[in-house]
């Protein structure tokens, strides 16, 4: 098994235990390829939900740039209810689970396809 199966695992076993979700697994590997290097990066495997322009970013280069979302009140309400879901006391929130739950959210699947 390699570490991005291992990682995808992980996210799974996140989306079962912490969010209450049964991850559809082609899926959830097609956005974590979609995540690139980042999967790998400590740093930049999570998001950091506290922090206001780290969830910008998840907005503008996600939501928007590449779900193809128009901007609006909408997709942070979506953002919000996704860790909300995932847990706000939840320190490790990975991008790729955090992703996953605004693609389904906003059944954008066909974006993988």
């Amino acid at each position: 098994m390699g570490r991005r199966d291992e990682l995808i695992a992980r996210y799974a076993e996140d989306l079962r235990s912490k969010c209450g979700v049964e991850p559809d697994m082609e899926l959830l590997r097609k956005v974590t390829i979609g995540c690139g290097p980042s999967i790998y990066d400590a740093d930049a495997n999570t998001v950091a939900a506290t922090q206001p322009h780290e969830l910008v970013t998840v907005k503008r280069n996600y939501l928007m740039r590449k779900l193809g979302l128009p901007d609006g009140p909408e997709l942070d309400a979506a953002i919000d209810k996704v860790i909300e879901t995932y847990g706000r006391s939840e320190r490790n929130k990975y991008r790729a689970v955090v992703y996953y739950l605004l693609c389904r959210h906003f059944g954008r699947e066909s974006v993988y396809a």
